[in-house]
């Protein structure tokens, strides 16, 4: 609102207060010790009508006409309780700026300008706190005029600062993709396939790859895996091979549980042909002991599924986008990391089958932990290729695992 207009409001209330001041004086009155009186509409401690029209919250006088609760006088009439308004001069409780007279504590508008506290939204002047729209663009944190109309807790429309403060729609990126195309973490759902390579097709062995491992595992042969040196992609192939088994990701020590490792991730993308006889699952495998447990994050598979590891469902819950069932199973007299033995199996089994994603190992152990199903110390977890026949590939184009504390 421009000056000139407040300039014409407050003329327009000096003709209502001087005759007001010329009775009292002619009755030989004078203004009460300690307080200023005016000096014709200077703005001493404010600019007048800084930002908006006299009087924060109302017209002429807070809370009711010249002299707010009376008439030039709050309380009563003319002087009632006092000279020129009970408590104070001229309008108690602030004309022409609520919280004072004509000046209370300084001139024309107390603590501020005409109109105390602010104008056009009291707490400040048109927008304070920032300007039009601070506090997010339209759509984050509210629309414009968050905290209220014009006069409501603030100024014009979007009170509390400027468009687009702390960020554009979306901020903090779009959830992760799932399938193919996008991109999640660290990885591009549509990246294309890696080439060269190191290929081992022994029936059981490890290896590393930079500070990761590999691991290649079949009760039959015609397997292989082909390691890139990217992080955790690798690429299986298998042929008729009974179960086949591979991975790429962590090799530990069987010495500290999964959480003083800190948050343990992994993000992948993968295509895949052929297929995998009587069973496959395709995402996170790994082993623990104290107890012995060999667990899996499934994300996908061949043929028809979900499948269930011929377990006993424990329960259901959702992560990283997705629905997982978690599934209890007993191996008995089956080989394991340490020797042929009883162990149990964990499962959490994705009910919508993805080829790209985010997989956040923790949140699934904390998950199990809360189920009656506790981890040992870990032994290892990678990004797994399990195949029960068939014959078919899996080949990672992009693909990685983090342990971050």
């Amino acid at each position: 609102m421009r000056s000139s207009h407040v300039v014409r409001r407050v003329s327009s209330l000096g003709s209502v207060v001087a005759p007001a001041l010329a009775l009292l004086l002619a009755a030989g009155c004078s203004s009460p010790a300690g307080v200023d009186e005016p000096d014709g509409g200077d703005s001493s401690g404010g600019a007048t009508a800084s930002g908006g029209k006299p009087g924060t919250g109302g017209a002429r006088g807070t809370g009711g006409t010249v002299g707010s609760g009376g008439t030039l006088a709050t309380g009563g009439t003319l002087g009632s309780g006092g000279r020129l308004g009970s408590g104070g001069t001229l309008g108690s409780g602030g004309t022409l700026g609520s919280g004072g007279t004509l000046g209370s504590g300084g001139r024309l508008g107390s603590g501020g300008t005409v109109g105390s506290g602010g104008t056009l939204g009291s707490g400040g002047t048109l927008g304070s706190g920032g300007t039009v729209g601070s506090g997010g663009m339209t759509g984050r944190g509210g629309t414009p005029g968050i905290g209220g109309t014009r006069g409501s807790g603030g100024a014009a429309p979007g009170s509390g600062g400027a468009r687009s403060s702390g960020g554009t729609t979306g901020t903090g990126g779009q959830p992760p993709q799932t399938g193919s195309g996008g991109t999640t973490g660290t990885v591009s759902c549509n990246g294309s396939p890696l080439t060269g390579g190191t290929q081992h097709c022994s029936s059981n062995s490890t290896g590393n790859v930079g500070s990761l491992s590999y691991s290649i595992w079949s009760s039959g042969s015609g397997g292989c895996i082909t390691t890139y040196g990217a992080g955790a992609a690798y690429k299986a192939t298998w042929n008729n091979s009974g179960d086949f088994l591979a991975g790429c990701g962590f090799q530990w020590n069987e010495t500290q549980t999964y959480d003083q490792y800190g948050t343990v991730s992994a993000d992948y993308a993968y295509t895949k042909t052929g297929s995998a006889g009587g069973w496959s699952y395709i995402g996170i495998y790994g082993w623990s002991n104290n107890p012995l447990i060999e667990f899996y994050i499934v994300d996908d598979w061949f043929g028809s599924g979900p499948p269930t590891g011929g377990g006993t469902l424990k329960g259901t819950f959702t992560v990283d986008g997705g629905t997982y069932k978690v599934y209890q199973h007993q191996q008995n007299n089956q080989p394991s990391i340490h020797g042929t033995t009883t162990f149990q199996q964990y499962f959490s089994v994705r009910q919508t089958a993805r080829q790209c994603g985010h997989i956040s190992l923790t949140e699934h152990f904390k998950e199990w932990a809360s189920l009656g199903m506790p981890l040992g110390k870990m032994a290892s977890a990678r990004l797994l290729t399990e195949a029960g026949g068939g014959s078919g590939s899996i080949d990672y184009s992009s693909a990685n695992m983090t342990a971050v504390k």
